[in-house]
């Protein structure tokens, strides 16, 4: 078994490294696109207009109702047919994991923004700010700190669902294991150095976010 994993890696190793790098890029634009659109849907709940609250209440407990795979199929199946311009599969799954993304990073930031002390954000409309430059300048700031960390953690969580794109063959990790099967029918050790590669990118991905947070925690004192 070993022999067959070190001379399948030896000879696809390219094929492997173009999925992971599917895997990070897949994984990056969808966690960076959800959290634009998490923060608007934060800012939405955060308001004191209860249609807006009401809309984010429904579309999250949607998303989270749902499997994600299912939203997958959603989104790969409608929005080719709704769109006025062609949209490739790689395309709308990345739209999927957006919306996906985005329902857990707005909880992300919402909490983010609350844990700020509101006796700051009395303390700037005393002063006179308006509410807008009142979460620009004095919430947002702090509220990263709180943020980042979870987002990495967002990322992290990501770079193993996407693995869920290789049902429709969009290129990335799982999918680099399919090519190489179907060319080898050498299933297991296929899996196996998916696996690793898998293993070695999260624990590196939570490594580097422990020695982030430690950091942070170090210039709050």
């Amino acid at each position: 078994m070993v022999d067959s994993v070190v001379r399948l890696w030896q000879k696809y190793y390219y094929v492997f490294f173009n999925g992971l790098w599917g895997t990070l890029w897949l994984s990056a634009v969808s966690v960076l696109a959800a959290t634009v659109v998490g923060a608007l849907l934060a800012l939405m709940k955060l308001s004191k207009i209860r249609v807006l609250d009401m809309i984010v209440n429904g579309f999250m407990a949607v998303i989270r109702g749902t499997p994600i795979l299912l939203q997958l199929y959603f989104f790969w199946l409608l929005l080719p047919k709704i769109v006025p311009f062609e949209m490739s599969d790689t395309a709308c799954i990345v739209v999927a994991l957006i919306v996906n993304a985005s329902s857990y990073v707005a909880e992300v930031i919402r909490a983010g923004i609350q844990a700020v002390d509101s006796g700051q954000t009395e303390a700037a409309k005393s002063l006179g700010m308006s509410s807008v430059n009142t979460m620009t300048r004095i919430v947002l700031p702090q509220a990263i700190k709180n943020i980042l960390p979870a987002l990495g953690n967002q990322y992290i969580m990501m770079v193993k669902q996407t693995s869920l794109a290789s049902v429709f063959f969009v290129p990335e990790l799982m999918t680099s294991y399919k090519t190489v099967q179907s060319a080898t029918f050498l299933a297991l050790p296929s899996l196996i150095i998916v696996g690793v590669i898998y293993f070695v990118v999260t624990t590196v991905l939570t490594k580097g976010l422990d020695i982030f947070e430690r950091r942070l925690q170090r210039s709050e004192r």
